[in-house]
Formats: structure tokens, sequence, C-alpha cells
């Protein structure tokens, strides 16, 4: 259920132009400062989840490790994606709630 809603809300983001996605642009919005919430799928590779992780540690983004890369994808209207930034604070704080 959890889960449906958290894809749900990413789509509504998407539809609404609040979301960056793929490792690229997903770097350069946190680096940027424009995002407020960075999703890294669980099946993603070690590597990309430290990268992300020491990113997001730097600039003060929340983190979270959620679902697997098809099924953010999916939730976005694209392939997989294995990291996603969101930079709504309203969508923020909506998934952040429910991930916790």
């Amino acid at each position: 259920m959890i889960r449906n809603k958290v894809l749900s809300y990413i789509g509504l983001a998407m539809k609404s132009g609040n979301i960056a996605s793929g490792e690229f642009m997903t770097e350069k919005a946190v680096k940027s400062g424009k995002a407020r919430l960075v999703i890294v799928a669980e099946d993603s590779s070690d590597n990309t989840k430290k990268k992300f992780t020491n990113m997001c540690q730097f600039y003060q983004v929340p983190i979270y490790f959620f679902s697997d890369k098809a099924s953010l994808g999916h939730g976005i209207g694209k392939e997989t994606r294995a990291s996603l930034a969101i930079l709504d604070q309203g969508f923020a704080d909506a998934v952040e709630k429910q991930l916790k």
C-alpha cells in the first residue's frame, strides 16, 4: 500500500515537471540545490548507492532507498531508473511521510 502511494506521488511529481531522473540529472539537481529528496532503487549497484549517499550527506538532501529500478522507471513513465530527485518541497514532504 505504501509502495503504491509513493509511486503515485512520484508519478504526479513527474507530470508537474518536478522530477529529475537518471544518474546525471539527479546528480545535477543535488549539486545545484534544487533537489528536495533523492530516491535510489534498492537494486542499484553498491557504487551508485555509495555515490548518492555521500553526495546527499554533503549537500544535506534526504535520501531513501526504495523499490527497484523497473518500478521507479514505471512510476514516472520511463524505462528503468536507478535514481531520481524530487524538486518540489510539497511532493518531497508527502513522499518522505510515506517512507518514514
